[in-house]
């Protein structure tokens, strides 16, 4: 990790005061199996408490840690009673079916390299390449790889790289013209900026000099927004 934060420091400036305002990176990894990827789909797009209450009930249920075998001897009413929707269930009995069936193979995916880790678990219903990015992250610790479809990564990045940009363009544009501006148009309200998030291409290009450590870059702007992380 040392190694890590110095490259990252040294290559970019913004990263660097970002590190310097987070302080000591605290990511925390999963083991690379079929429980970990099973509490992924059981956190999609639920808030913290949520998913944690959620989560316990269904546990209870199928057996912790989570197995195949203990998830598809539920029904979909138990599933029901542990808050899941009826989408939500299927995702897991499709994850559940296909390791059972040994079309999802836990053992094999530290050995795959990133893109053909995406292609073994987005055959599931359910995970998409976001999910199976997390997973490249936080389970598997590759120290390379960067979201682009990532909300809060790319707010993170129009707000260091861009909207700072913007501010500073701003202020010198309204300096030149104060002096002709009257008393009155100064009490008038400024109009709201429209928020234009960097493309996957901008995101590649500013991300190209935190190579090949990513990943750590992007838990330091997931803080920098107070986004809670895996």
């Amino acid at each position: 990790m040392r190694k890590a934060l110095a490259h990252l420091k040294k290559s970019d400036p913004v990263m660097r005061a970002i590190i310097e305002r987070i302080g000591p990176c605290r990511m925390r990894m999963g083991r690379p199996e079929f429980h970990s990827l099973a509490e992924a789909i059981v956190y999609q797009q639920l808030n913290g408490k949520a998913a944690v209450t959620i989560f316990k009930r269904f546990a209870a249920l199928a057996g912790e840690p989570l197995t195949p075998e203990g998830i598809l001897k539920l029904s979909d009413e138990q599933m029901r009673s542990a808050g899941l929707s009826k989408q939500k269930s299927a995702y897991l009995k499709d994850l559940a079916a296909k390791t059972a069936a040994g079309q999802l193979d836990f053992v094999r995916l530290p050995e795959l390299p990133d893109h053909e880790v995406i292609e073994h678990l987005t055959q599931v219903k359910g995970i998409g390449v976001w999910t199976a990015q997390m997973f490249l992250m936080f389970t598997l610790n590759r120290e390379n790889v960067l979201p682009t479809g990532d909300f809060g990564i790319r707010m993170a990045m129009y707000k260091h790289y861009f909207e700072v940009k913007k501010a500073k363009a701003q202020i010198a544009k309204k300096s030149s013209k104060a002096k002709a501006k009257s008393a009155a148009a100064k009490k008038k309200q400024s109009p709201k900026i429209k928020i234009s998030l960097p493309s996957p291409e901008q995101m590649e290009k500013i991300a190209k000099r935190w190579e090949p450590y990513r990943t750590v870059a992007c838990w330091y702007l997931w803080q920098s927004l107070d986004t809670k992380t895996l």
